[in-house]
This record gives structure tokens, sequence and C-alpha cells, in this order.
């Protein structure tokens, strides 16, 4: 019903911007310590899920970074346990620590599995048995999820590794080394991560040190 010329003017007008970022969820400690403590070990199925939630939890990796994950990747460097090489975003490396109990999750998976190289994760059939070796993303994702439903919290893969850098920085880790094991480019991206605002409680000024007038 309009002239050509007008409907095509409207054509180009550009949409409004969508300003502001989706803040995401958090697992309290709490939380957090509950769903690390769901898995049923026993199984091996809870030997799987218990290692896979624990690199979320204890080295705060992408998906897909999980899913690529090998055990020849999982190594000692310095005296302490960690995740070489690990190829995220923009195809850089980098080199995440984890903790002892982390590790002995992942050496109680591998313990059950009847191959000792290759992916570290495994798909589990509906008896309970080892139906191959790798996990995909999506099925990562699944696995999260049903977690999640009987944990009664609503969370995703992604905010397990949000809660990975709270905790962190909750527990006085250095923001500067949560950026590097996060392997973001920009701290600002950290902060939005971590849900990062001013104190004016406790200010930067309250921990300079400086003598008094």
């Amino acid at each position: 019903m309009l002239p050509l010329d007008k409907a095509a003017q409207i054509r180009t007008v550009k949409g409004a911007k969508i300003l502001g970022s989706r803040a995401g969820n958090w697992l309290t400690r709490a939380q957090a310590e509950q769903l690390l403590a769901l898995p049923d070990p026993a199984t091996l199925k809870g030997k799987r899920d218990r290692a896979l939630l624990a690199l979320f939890l204890s080295a705060g990796l992408r998906r897909e970074e999980l899913a690529a994950l090998t055990i020849e990747q999982v190594q000692q460097r310095d005296g302490r346990w960690c995740l070489v090489d690990l190829l995220g975003k923009g195809k850089k490396f980098r080199t995440v620590a984890i903790p002892n109990w982390a590790q002995q999750a992942i050496a109680d998976w591998v313990a059950a599995l009847p191959y000792r190289s290759g992916r570290l994760l495994g798909c589990i059939n509906k008896g309970g048995r080892l139906a191959g070796q790798g996990l995909s993303a999506s099925s990562i994702y699944s696995v999260v999820v049903t977690y999640a439903e009987t944990l009664g919290v609503r969370f995703a893969p992604h905010d397990l590794r949000r809660t990975y850098g709270k905790l962190a920085h909750k527990g006085g880790a250095k923001i500067e080394q949560i950026q590097l094991s996060y392997g973001h480019a920009s701290l600002t991206t950290t902060e939005k991560y971590l849900g990062v605002t001013q104190d004016l409680q406790d200010a930067p000024c309250d921990h300079l040190g400086l003598k008094t007038f």
C-alpha cells in the first residue's frame, strides 16, 4: 500500500540496539558441593558424571573444551595436576590447574575404562555400560541439565563455568589469574562472568597500606 520508494527507505532503517548483557547464574558453594555429591561413584555412569561435573567446577571449561579433552592432557606441571594445552576460542592454548579432588574423580573414571588414551569422556548406555569413547557437547549439556533438575536449581553448563570463577574470586583468587584460566582476552569479560560490582564498603583505598597524617 506504500509507494515503492517509501517502502525501500523503511527497509533500510536499522533495528534498535540491544544494550546490556545477560548475567547468567551462579551456584553457591553449598549448591556446588551438593551437585558434586549427586553422582553415584559405585556405578560407571556415576564415575563419569562426577568427573564431568568436577571438571566444570574446578577448571571453568567450556562444553566444547570438555568434549575435546583427552586423557593425555591431564598431566602434572610444577608439582600439581593440570589440564594442559586446552584449545579455546581464537585458537588460543592455555593450561589450567585442577585440585586433587578433581584429579581423583578423573582417575576413578579412567581406572574403570578399557582405554588409556584419547577422549576422556565416554557414552554410557541405558544398561549402565560403556557404549563408546567420546561425548558430544550436546550430550554434556543434557547430563548437566538432568542434574540441575535433580538438585532443583536452574543452571546450564556455562553457569558452572561462571561458578568456578565466582567461587575462586570469593576465595581470594586474583582476577587476572581467573582471566588466564578462563582464556579470556579481555578482563572486562571476566568481570562480567564474576558479576563484579563496585563495593564501597570494602573499597580499593582501604587496602593501600599508606600511613595517615
